[in-house]
Parts: C-alpha cells; structure tokens; sequence
C-alpha cells in the first residue's frame, strides 16, 4: 500500500492513529487498540522511509535530518492528520494522528456541561489535562469551535503542530503553527498580546516560558486555554508551580489562584459497548480552590473537589462510578482507570 491507501484504510477503519515502525506491519489504534492494517506485511527499512518521506515537504525533511524528529500537520482526502516523525534503531518511523474534519459538539463528545460555562467566561485560564491520545485535543476544539460559533472575538491559536482547522462562523480566527508560521513558543506567546486577542488557545504548556506566558496572557484580561500532560487537578496545579525556581513559587501560586477558573482532567475509557468514552475529574475556581492554591496546601484539593459538587467539582471515580452504574463501561476497566480505588469502591457499594 502507499501512504494514500494507508491513510484511507486509517480513516475506514475509524482509527486515531497509524503507526509506522519497520519491523511491523503498518498498525492503526482502533478503540485504543492496536492492530494491522489488513493486507500490510512487515515494514522494511526502505518501505518506512519512503513512506514517510512522501509526506514531507524538502524543508521539513531538512529539520527532520538534523533533528532525527519532527512534528507538522498533514492535510490529505480523508482528513488531517498530525505526525510526528522519528528515528528508531537507526531506522525511520512515524506516528499518524487523525484529526476529523468535523469538530464535534460537547454533546456529542459527551462532555460534562460545565465545559459550557467555561467558553461563556470573558477571561480566565482553563486547562485540560490528561495522559497522551486521551481526548485533549478534541475537546478543546469542541470548546473552541462554541466561542467560534457563538461570540464574535478574534482567537488566537499556538499549536505544534496545527490539528484542528475552525471554519468560518462569528469570530476571527487566526492558526499558528510552530516553525511554519513562528520560530519559536517563546516569541509566539510574547507576540500574541500586541494581536489584539480576546481568546488564546496554546497547544501545550511545555516548560516554564510557556507556563509563564500564559499566566501572564490571562492576567491581562483575556481568556486562554491550554493542555498539559498530568494525571489529576491537583497534580496539574503542582506541575505548574514546581516547575518554577523556589523563589518564584509564592508569586507563580498568587498569578495562578487569581486566574484559575476551571481544569478538566480526562480519560477516554473502553466502553461496554465499542469505542471509548469520556470520563472527567472537574476543579472549579471557587475561592476555597483558590486559598488552597495561594497557601501552598494542594494535598487539600481532593477533599474540596470530593465535597463542591454543587460548584460542578467531581473526582474521577465520582464520573468512573456514574458510568459503571449506568453500564457504559465496566467495573474491571473503571478499577484499572481509578487513581483511588478505595474511593472507587465506597462509591459504588463493593469491596475492590
């Protein structure tokens, strides 16, 4: 097959991602599951790099020889996909994301409704949050798309690489990408105040600059959101502030408890019935949040999310439990997802 076919069979198959290793048949991740592409045989050297290589154009090909890796996004019949190509065992490989061309609703995703009150904020910071390939993305475009639809603002994006692309609707969108439209996150996050933005989105919170940046964009009125890769809220409130030097970290506390408004924390979950499902640990930034945030006592953030469901918090196994009582998943998958399996327990009535 050639990469075109590939990308189709991707695409039939309603995988989220190809991957090409030599040593392997061309795999695709169905449900969250990988299996081979049917009618592939095992990828030699060349085959890889000829395959890959087809998608690049000479410049992303010269990046890609000095830096043995890169990330760009690919427009193609069945849709985009976001790439990033590496090296392995000497040898070239390449890990195809699909990004559908329809950006689904909240309902359609399944997204708790809070996620409505988030894009109706004027300012603030949101962030969504959750291991690699578990929906981050999708949702905050979902989002995205809403304001898109609905306000009439300019937003801003800073992604690497460009995944979703936002049709016209109401507002004005402008789509940056790293390396094709800036050289660098650090320029790019300091340019985009002088752009006049009401929304920003940034890609992903990388290190401290970026992390800074966009404490700094949503100080000064604006709205922003923003991924990071944890596991829980509160881990996510601690990664943003340890990842400062220890001098700076009572400010960093300050900025973050005055602009924090909301975190949603995923997991895309096998469902009973096929496919995956979202399940959701949600912080609000009610004041009490807020304190915690400020005084340094994030240990404390569990029991407050636990106790403000009124505030529209809820714990991971609260939205594992609630799924597993309705049957949409089960209760070995909901176990093997919990980060409290004690808590799990309790709120479903057994002993695990």
């Amino acid at each position: 097959m050639d990469i075109q076919q590939l990308f189709s069979e991707t695409a039939r198959k309603e995988a989220s991602d190809l991957h090409l290793i030599v040593g392997f048949p061309p795999m695709i991740r169905v449900s969250g599951l990988l299996t081979p592409v049917e009618g592939t045989s095992v990828l030699t050297p060349e085959e890889a790099e000829r395959l890959i290589n087809s998608t690049l154009n000479p410049e992303q090909k010269e990046i890609f020889t000095t830096n043995k890796e890169i990330d760009y996004s690919l427009a193609t019949l069945v849709g985009r996909f976001r790439v990033n190509a590496y090296i392995q065992k000497n040898t070239v490989a390449g890990a195809f994301r699909l990004i559908p061309d329809r950006i689904k609703t909240l309902e359609e995703l399944g997204l708790p409704s809070i996620c409505q009150d988030f894009v109706k904020l004027r300012q603030g910071f949101i962030l969504v949050t959750g291991p690699t390939g578990h929906g981050k993305s999708t949702s905050l475009a979902s989002m995205i798309n809403l304001i898109n639809q609905e306000k009439n603002v300019h937003i801003v994006t800073i992604e690497d690489p460009i995944e979703y692309v936002y049709p016209p609707a109401r507002a004005m969108v402008s789509q940056r990408e790293m390396h094709g439209d800036t050289h660098s996150w650090t320029v790019a996050l300091r340019s985009v105040l002088r752009e006049d933005p009401d929304v920003v989105l940034i890609g992903e919170m990388r290190d401290l600059e970026t992390i800074q940046s966009a404490l700094t964009i949503a100080e000064t009125g604006h709205l922003v959101f923003a991924t990071l890769h944890t596991n829980s809220a509160a881990q996510s409130v601690d990664r943003i502030v340890d990842v400062f030097p220890e001098n700076q970290q009572i400010q960093i506390r300050l900025q973050l408890s005055n602009v924090l408004e909301g975190i949603l924390s995923m997991r895309l979950v096998p469902a009973t019935s096929g496919g995956r499902v979202p399940v959701v640990e949600i912080l609000t930034g009610t004041p009490a949040i807020r304190t915690l945030i400020r005084e340094g006592k994030t240990h404390q953030i569990d029991n407050i999310i636990q106790t403000s469901a009124e505030f529209g918090m809820m714990t991971l196994e609260t939205s594992l439990a609630a799924a597993v009582k309705a049957g949409i998943i089960g209760m070995d998958m909901a176990e093997s997802f919990a980060l409290r399996p004690e808590e799990l327990g309790r709120l479903l009535k057994t002993t695990i």
